[in-house]
């Protein structure tokens, strides 16, 4: 699909500024105006375990999506990467400076990381200030009915367009307690989530769709 007029070539952008000890280098660093974003939300090594501590599509999940930014640092002209860093409670796997917080992929020095309180990233995060409006976003990560939603609706609102790549994203089984307690495996939820963003306006991929992902389009 090619870009909009209105997006800004990723070739104008600089390196954010050398930091001083201690300092957030991105703190006063103005938004971004790369035309493509790679957000990787939660890709987590609690939410990447072996299950049951993990989503059950780790296995696949996990390869997926790490071929996906390995494709984009590769890239002529890479997207800006962002790592999401979700924030557990006290006593869950991933509990800050826990084993499970961490990252599953180190971030490069000009990758920033979001710690995120809440399911929308946007929320009570700096989020905003790193992606300009015109931003394309490429999404993946866990969990698809929580984190991935709320953060594609999110960003939706804000006038992003929006990509998420099937089998690069994942949940667990989902209880249903408003119907006698049944079970809902987390491959159909995942589905389910497909659909729901696609009839908000998110464009749905392929991973077979990756060789040009990251192209000049």
């Amino acid at each position: 699909m090619p870009p909009s007029t209105s997006r800004l070539s990723s070739h104008s952008v600089s390196p954010p500024p050398p930091a001083l000890l201690g300092e957030d280098p991105w703190a006063e660093y103005e938004p971004w105006q790369h035309r493509r974003v790679l957000l990787l939300i939660a890709v987590q090594h609690a939410m990447l375990a072996k299950p049951p501590q993990g989503v059950p599509a780790g296995p696949t999940v996990g390869p997926n999506i790490a071929r996906i930014l390995d494709e984009a640092r590769k890239a002529l002209h890479p997207p800006l990467i962002i790592h999401v860093r979700n924030t557990g409670d006290q006593g869950d796997p991933d509990e800050p400076n826990m084993p499970g917080w961490h990252l599953v992929h180190e971030p490069l020095a000009h990758e920033p990381v979001v710690d995120k309180p809440k399911n929308n990233a946007f929320a009570n995060t700096r989020l905003g200030t790193y992606i300009c409006p015109e931003a394309e976003i490429v999404v993946v990560g866990m969990q698809s009915d929580f984190c991935v939603r709320a953060t594609c609706n999110a960003a939706l609102q804000r006038g992003n367009e929006v990509l998420l790549i099937r089998g690069a994203h994942a949940t667990y089984d989902r209880l249903d307690v408003w119907n006698n307690g049944t079970i809902t495996p987390a491959s159909k939820v995942e589905k389910e989530i497909e659909q729901e963003m696609e009839d908000a306006g998110v464009i749905l991929l392929d991973m077979s769709d990756l060789p040009d992902l990251f192209a000049d389009r």
